[in-house]
């Protein structure tokens, strides 16, 4: 793809009109965009043609890596920018008398996924083909994706986030993959001694490829994320329609292809529940179907499968792997038990994310039995072998039995992690302290039998979209500083050290990131109505609203803020613009409720005199990739204020330090490893760490005897359960409230004064401007450690035993 603005112009003239049929005088934004990507897809098509022709040649082993989300965010600037001509391109539209920021506005953000497992997906696949290894992404190419965000009455109300309505220009269709996805049915037994189970199920579902190519920086690699569409065997009831019932016609096509509607259905009906597991089968069968396919194509058998694949499971969603390879090499393959377990063990391994029990997927036996019969039959071989194992392991240990078992006796329910475990070679988690707190608790009986599993990889995040792209000016300082290798060596940035006593290199990253932060305060007024003061101190939650995520802490420091603050009007306030911004899960009826709760504190607290120009809270609606790369680097103070031990990494921690926020957190998550890396000096932290949670917890803690001890705490809880902030309705957060002093699961209330204390150190700190300044080129120098790039490269020497193919 040429570099040069006038012939890129010239190429970009040429498709206007032979392929979208557009003059180049009368070119929308939109049609610069499609000309762009038909452009930037054309030299992609090259070099995935070259890529995978090379790999096929040397019979290299690939990773697959299976994810239920791939959160991409637009894709036409990263591309430009891995071909090497984005500046190019950039001029090329302005001759076309357009901005290059709006053009890239044009493009839809792919509504692939949610949060931070997704975005991390994204990055690692990035990472994967800049690295040079020969990998495989595989999901669901869902319709609609999560949902759209909007705010009404200051509740979340969700919308269908119709993507691929007007197309997309990277997807690659292909029509000749195809695979045939079972559900329901019955299992008949094997005739005779050897012979399998044959499985008939009662539907058959047609998983239809779509290939998006995934450009490597300053490599000629290609990487491929393979979508499954979700498609009926017959588009219509034809006899329903020509009878007339229309309805009845169309409700075939709409039974089958529902599962590749939306992510993550409602599942608080046995509907949503039974629609989530047929979603997670689904797309796990078809990619291994896959894998067995174009390994069989390349290599004729598959006794060397393990050794010419590797297979990830990232998270548990796609646990179901396990008993599907199974299947699949025992019923279609004709393998023994006893060899394709070994197979399987071989082949797979296992990322968890999450030490939440709720987010530990379990699935009733009785919904297993009715929906993959012969799975059911095959995770219960693994159960009762795995029991025996148990027993000769830990004799006459009845209790780590039942905590290690597969099949929960109580419901009874199959556990997928420990599925997962079982099913695995490696098992690792993403930071150092979830790794230990895997190891000890959530896995803590299979970490004792065999200790050599289980690891963990502290995530990454990809330095050319989190910082590069989406941070321009101060990726033009760090090149003029160090040079631009950084790009693909991040701990290049450390070289930034030498200029942390150059005064003038200060000012000048300081002014870089007061740019950023006006683009902020716009795109806030823009969406919200808000005027923000660029001046004040961005403080910034951005991220999925759970209870362990902690925004209702934060949201009560803006309330004593507020009540500080009208105590003392005089007083030398530092001015402060509080940003939140996340999704509620629509069936996560406290998650809803703390995103009304902070519009209605923003109401009262925005329209109070005594706090203009000192304190605004902005809630920014239909949180994503593309706001997260306006909001990431515009923030001067990052909270990652999790309760220690919930969080297993987090990436958002990692993309805003990256780009110069300090942070206030507390011990949890990658934090940790943050703070090892850019000093504690250059961040604000509080609370209590995860082995002071689990004492705290033992001690059998009281939340409201909280309120005697902290005056402040009390005031707050008071004005937020007596209606202060939300006058029509009084009783509005009683219950809120009221939980938080029964329950206080995640100890809010215990860390509540801990935290003001951090924030009022936030305060002094901000008002030394050049001091602050440093500490986060501080911040940024020390971020080396948390490229997309060093944990793929750990993960591929490690666990995957995968080198770069050329």
């Amino acid at each position: 793809m040429p570099s040069h603005a006038a012939r890129l112009d010239e190429e970009l003239q040429s498709r206007l009109r032979d392929e979208l049929g557009v003059a180049p005088g009368r070119a929308s934004r939109g049609d610069l965009m499609r000309g762009l990507a038909a452009l930037a897809r054309q030299q992609l098509a090259r070099r995935w043609v070259a890529s995978d022709a090379a790999d096929r040649r040397t019979r290299a082993r690939r990773v697959h890596f299976l994810c239920m989300e791939f959160l991409i965010g637009r894709s036409l600037a990263n591309t430009l920018a891995a071909l090497g001509c984005e500046d190019a391109a950039a001029q090329a539209v302005q001759r076309h008398a357009a901005a290059w920021e709006d053009v890239q506005a044009e493009e839809a953000d792919a509504a692939l996924g949610n949060g931070g497992l997704g975005r991390l997906a994204a990055c690692y696949l990035e990472s994967m083909a800049t690295l040079g290894l020969p990998a495989w992404g595989y999901g669901i190419r869902y319709e609609y994706g999560m949902f759209a965000q909007t705010i009404q009455d200051g509740q979340q109300v969700e919308h269908p986030d119709p993507w691929l309505e007007d197309g997309s220009p990277w997807e690659f269709p292909r029509p000749d993959v195809c695979h045939r996805i079972g559900f329901g049915g019955r299992v008949e037994q094997g005739a005779g001694p050897g012979r399998a189970p044959v499985w008939h199920p009662q539907t058959v579902v047609h998983a239809k490829a779509y290939d998006l190519l995934i450009p490597g920086h300053a490599t000629e690699r290609v990487g491929t994320l393979r979508l499954w569409r979700s498609a009926a065997p017959a588009l219509i009831d034809l006899q329903a329609f020509n009878l007339g019932d229309y309805a009845r016609a169309a409700a075939c096509k709409n039974a089958y292809e529902n599962i590749s509607w939306v992510l993550y259905p409602d599942d608080r009906t046995p509907e949503g529940r039974e629609l989530r597991l047929r979603q997670e089968y689904f797309f796990t069968s078809a990619s291994i179907q896959d894998i067995l396919a174009r390994h069989l194509e390349e290599h004729g058998r598959l006794d060397n499968l393990a050794a010419q694949q590797a297979i990830h499971l990232n998270d548990s969603h796609p646990a179901i792997a396990v008993a599907e390879l199974m299947r699949l090499l025992i019923d279609e393959h004709g393998w023994s038990w006893p060899g394709a377990w070994a197979q399987t063990r071989q082949l797979l391994s296992y990322t968890n994310h999450t030490l939440m029990p709720e987010a530990l997927e379990t699935w009733p036996v009785e919904l297993l039995a009715r929906v993959l019969p012969r799975h059911l039959e095959i995770i219960t071989r693994i159960h009762q072998d795995w029991t025996q194992e148990a027993r000769l392991a830990w004799p006459g240990d009845a209790a780590r039995h039942a905590r290690a078992a597969l099949i929960d006796a109580e419901g009874p329910r199959v556990r997928m992690a420990h599925l997962a475990v079982l099913g695995s070679h490696h098992v690792n988690g993403v930071s150092a302290l979830h790794g230990k707190l895997l190891r000890e608790t959530v896995f803590a009986d299979f970490a004792a039998h065999d200790p050599s599993r289980f690891s963990h990889v502290t995530n990454g995040v990809s330095p050319r979209r989190w910082l590069a792209q989406c941070n321009p000016a101060l990726a033009q300082l760090i090149d003029e500083a160090i040079g631009p290798a950084w790009r693909r060596d991040l701990d290049a940035l450390i070289g930034l050290r030498a200029w942390l006593d150059d005064g003038a290199f200060v000012a000048r990253f300081a002014a870089a990131r007061q740019a950023n932060k006006r683009r902020l305060a716009a795109v806030i007024a823009h969406e919200t109505g808000i005027a923000v003061d660029a001046a004040s101190l961005f403080d910034v939650q951005v991220k999925r609203i759970h209870e362990y995520k902690r925004q209702l802490l934060n949201l009560m420091h803006v309330v004593w803020r507020w009540q500080s603050l009208r105590a003392a009007p005089q007083a030398d306030w530092a001015p402060r613009t509080v940003i939140l911004a996340g999704k509620a899960a629509s069936g996560y009826a406290m998650a809803r409720q703390i995103i009304r709760l902070a519009h209605d504190i923003a109401r009262v607290v925005n329209s109070d005199a005594d706090a203009a120009g000192r304190l605004r809270l902005v809630f920014l609606p239909n949180y994503g990739v593309s706001l997260a790369e306006v909001v990431m680097p515009a923030a001067d103070l990052s909270q990652q204020i999790s309760l220690a031990g919930t969080e297993a990494s987090g990436t958002g921690n990692m993309k805003l330090a990256l780009n110069g926020a300090l942070t206030l957190g507390t011990a949890d998550g990658a934090t940790i490893e943050i703070r090892d890396c850019v000093g504690e000096e250059n961040m604000f932290l509080f609370g209590l760490d995860a082995d002071g949670v689990a004492a705290r917890r033992a001690q059998g803690y009281a939340p409201r005897e909280q309120l005697a001890r902290d005056p402040r705490l009390a005031g707050v809880l008071e004005a937020i359960g007596t209606g202060v902030f939300s006058p029509e309705e009084p009783g509005r957060y009683l219950m809120l409230v009221d939980q938080l002093l029964r329950e206080d699961a995640y100890l809010v209330t215990a860390d509540f004064g801990s935290y003001l204390q951090a924030q009022e150190r936030t305060d002094e700190a901000y008002r030394m401007p050049e001091a602050w300044a440093r500490r986060a080129l501080a911040t940024v120098s020390g971020m080396g450690h948390f490229s997309a790039d060093r944990a793929v490269a750990e993960y591929a020497r490690r666990i995957w035993r995968v080198r770069p193919s050329g």
